[in-house]
């Protein structure tokens, strides 16, 4: 069985609401929300993107500015930029590429996933002494 892969060709604009349920390209310009939960959408390099994106996978190679969830994986190609939060298990970031905001790895596994939070920047963990385990042995002092 052959995959429909539907483009938006790179004259077309669209405001609003855009929600399809086989794999799109966008090579235009689309303002507002894009919804293709179970699907591949793909940016192509012409594509401007200025919307909210949910998706199951998302592969950038123009320009997105917004918010890009999916279900399981969100990649930044050489010259393609991001500029919103992301949220998917899995992100690739080429080099080369721009991206300016957060990033939520979070898997959808269980609450045992939310409880590990991926770090950015963290400072070095302290060492405690071992002679403040001493106790009772200083009872008397």
């Amino acid at each position: 069985m052959e995959k429909d892969i539907v483009n938006i060709g790179k004259s077309v604009v669209i405001k609003g609401e855009l929600q399809g349920s086989e794999d799109l390209t966008i090579e235009g310009h689309v303002e507002g929300t894009i919804q293709l939960r179970e699907h591949v959408l793909t940016i192509g390099p012409n594509g401007r993107i200025k919307a909210q994106v949910f998706a199951k996978s998302v592969v950038v190679l123009g320009e997105v500015t917004g918010n890009v969830t999916a279900t399981d994986k969100v990649d930044i190609r050489d010259a393609g930029s991001v500029d919103g939060d992301i949220v998917a298990p899995r992100v690739a970031i080429a080099e080369g590429a721009h991206f300016r905001g957060s990033v939520d790895m979070q898997r959808k596994s269980g609450p045992q996933a939310a409880t590990k939070p991926v770090a950015v920047a963290s400072t070095p963990a302290t060492p405690q002494p071992a002679a403040a385990a001493a106790g009772p042995q200083r009872a008397g002092a």
